[in-house]
């Protein structure tokens, strides 16, 4: 019994190695430009991943094909278009300002000014009633007049 327990300590930690990518650069500006595109660019599955943390399946597959086509001499613009043009605007951090991201780049300063606007409409509506030098005795009864100050001073009515 002691034999099979000593035997699966041995085994299971084998089985629970993760995987780590490992490339060979010809000089440091290259590890440099492939840390900064695999931290810039964002994995097609994880939501709110960059290439560099995810370890999703298809991450490793890009961060191969960044590292191949810097291996190849493509440029970083060369290669970040290769993306967008397979993934879509999705994969970048900073997507472009175009038609489609109009209300990703404008729509909080838009909601801001909208509430800005309803709190100032709020504030001189409150402020209108407040001036109007109405007061709540000049709409009650004499009787309601006296009975209500009654109430404030504390006299209960019997």
């Amino acid at each position: 019994m002691k034999q099979i327990i000593c035997m699966l300590l041995l085994i299971l930690p084998l089985g629970l190695q993760a995987a780590i990518d490992t490339y060979e650069f010809e000089d440091e500006a290259t590890r440099e430009r492939f840390n900064k595109l695999t931290f810039e660019l964002r994995c097609p599955k994880c939501q709110n991943q960059n290439l560099q943390d995810s370890n999703s399946p298809i991450a490793s597959d890009l961060r191969n094909e960044i590292y191949k086509m810097l291996q190849a001499g493509n440029d970083d613009n060369e290669i970040v278009d290769f993306m967008v043009a397979r993934y879509g605007d999705f994969v970048l951090y900073r997507p472009p300002v175009n038609q489609m991201t109009y209300v990703l780049w404008y729509g909080p300063a838009a909601l801001v000014l909208i509430g800005v606007i309803v709190v100032l409409v709020i504030s001189r509506k409150k402020k209108k009633i407040n001036t109007n030098g109405e007061d709540l005795e000049t709409h009650l009864s004499d009787e309601e007049s006296q009975r209500l100050k009654k109430i404030l001073n504390g006299e209960a009515e019997k």
